[in-house]
């Protein structure tokens, strides 16, 4: 009789390996690859007998559209993130941290469209029923239309979600739960979740239905299986928080029917998540202006502009490495303009721990930063609050040149909405508004930076021996 094949999958990343090793090749992980039957599931052989194929319909691109290509859902920040709302016939991907609010933002997407007539349903496998009734009712969904099965079996939820009436939009909580007969191996194993995602998509390309999966996350912030999950599904969102605050982004990093770099911002209460029409608010609701270190970014997050407050403390260091800490920016951009403000501008950072926050717990990934980043590091060394009606925004180069930024009429509106009258910008910066706030400042280098801010604590001091 001959022996059985079996291989070796890493759980991470999903290279098959020939024998059983403790460190995969693919990702590096250690501990991660397990024993699994390459018969069953998306990716096995293709049998011993193969099934032959069938021709399938040929049509053309020009034709009829029977039904909306989207379904809003009412809440705007999540139609913002999605690119308009859900498109049917979609599979969409929800990551984000245990208990930061995923199943709080579905339940409340559910309600919203059965609200308005479409047939949902809502099969968890996480929890009991009991369970998630209890979840609805806190967020007044109970007495929505809104489907309810607690199941994990792949096999079983096809077979119910396809009875009746075809559902608008179906909603599976969580991809790591499901299991399947035709795979030979445990829950949440690379097969396991391939053949759940895979039978789950075929349904929504086939019926029109929209597919929201939704997924755990790892310790490193990525969606946990395989990473070929994320390009089997049409969009890919996280949905983010710190703990500590209560606010949530649903921050959008993939998109095949919409814009990549949208955001929703929204608030966690105890009735459930209310949106943020507008966060910058939000990210500047307790700011001390008279405190050195603090500097007002205008950001772009997509079409959408965001003033956050960055902050900085450069403080003498009695160690013989200084400490670099930084929370919500790339901690090795920071010690790039580490390097250029010691390079370019004489300011000496090489005997001063370091430590940089970004206010409320927002994550900062656009380069235009730099120009506030800079500005808060030297308000800090000099002991100096910089001006409270000012935002700072532009791009640093190694050789300490300051380069414009796009969309800078719209940080400038949204600056003089929020009270800010005047901004600190790159020279030359394309689409500068004629008289959108009172007065800005064009710097073309670094050192011009340092020595405006220089510059301001000398006057503060003669204004201080003078009085």
């Amino acid at each position: 009789m001959a022996k059985a094949k079996t291989q070796f999958i890493c759980q991470n990343c999903g290279t098959v390996h020939t024998r059983w090793a403790g460190k995969c090749d693919g990702c590096g992980g250690w501990n991660t690859i397990v024993e699994e039957d390459p018969m069953g599931g998306i990716g096995s052989g293709p049998g011993k007998v193969p099934k032959k194929g069938r021709p399938v319909t040929l049509t053309s691109l020009s034709g009829e559209i029977e039904e909306a290509p989207r379904i809003p859902t009412g809440m705007d920040e999540l139609d913002r993130a999605t690119g308009g709302g859900f498109v049917r016939g979609s599979a969409v991907l929800i990551g984000g941290d245990p208990g930061i609010g995923k199943s709080t933002l579905l339940m409340q997407a559910a309600a919203a469209l059965s609200r308005k007539g479409h047939r949902v349903i809502y099969v968890s496998g996480e929890e009991a029923v009991a369970q998630v009734r209890l979840r609805a009712q806190r967020l007044h969904a109970a007495e929505t239309d809104v489907l309810l099965a607690a199941e994990t079996n792949v096999e079983d939820i096809l077979a119910t979600i396809s009875e009746g009436k075809r559902p608008d939009l179906v909603i599976i909580d969580s991809i790591q739960t499901l299991w399947s007969d035709t795979a030979d191996s445990a829950p949440g194993t690379v097969t396991q979740v391939r053949t759940g995602v895979q039978a789950m998509i075929r349904f929504a390309k086939q019926t029109g239905a929209t597919m929201v999966l939704v997924g755990h996350v790892t310790k490193d912030g990525q969606i946990a299986g395989p990473r070929v999950v994320e390009h089997m599904v049409d969009a890919v969102l996280y949905f983010e928080g710190d703990r500590g605050h209560h606010y949530r982004i649903l921050r959008t990093v993939k998109n095949r029917f919409g814009p990549t770099d949208e955001i929703g911002v929204f608030e966690m209460s105890d009735k459930g998540l209310r949106e943020v029409a507008n966060p910058s608010e939000l990210f500047l609701g307790e700011r001390n202006a008279k405190a050195p270190g603090a500097a007002v970014f205008a950001g772009m997050e997509g079409t959408r502009p965001v003033l956050v407050e960055v902050q900085a403390l450069v403080a003498q260091t009695a160690l013989g490495t200084p400490r670099r800490a930084v929370v919500g920016w790339d901690s090795s951009r920071l010690a790039m303009i580490l390097a250029v403000l010691e390079a370019h501008c004489g300011v000496r950072l090489g005997q001063h721990d370091v430590y940089l926050n970004v206010a409320g717990g927002y994550r900062i990934s656009e380069p235009a930063a730099d120009m506030a980043i800079a500005s808060a590091l030297v308000s800090s060394l000099a002991g100096l609050a910089l001006p409270a009606d000012c935002v700072y925004f532009g791009e640093v180069s190694l050789s300490g040149a300051v380069r414009p930024v796009a969309h800078t009429a719209q940080r400038l509106k949204e600056a003089e909405k929020l009270g800010f009258s005047s901004a600190v910008l790159p020279a030359a910066s394309p689409e500068l508004p004629k008289g959108a706030m009172g007065r800005w400042s064009e710097i073309e280098s670094l050192p011009d930076l340092v020595a405006r801010i220089a510059g301001s604590r000398l006057k503060a001091r003669t204004e201080e021996a003078g009085d």
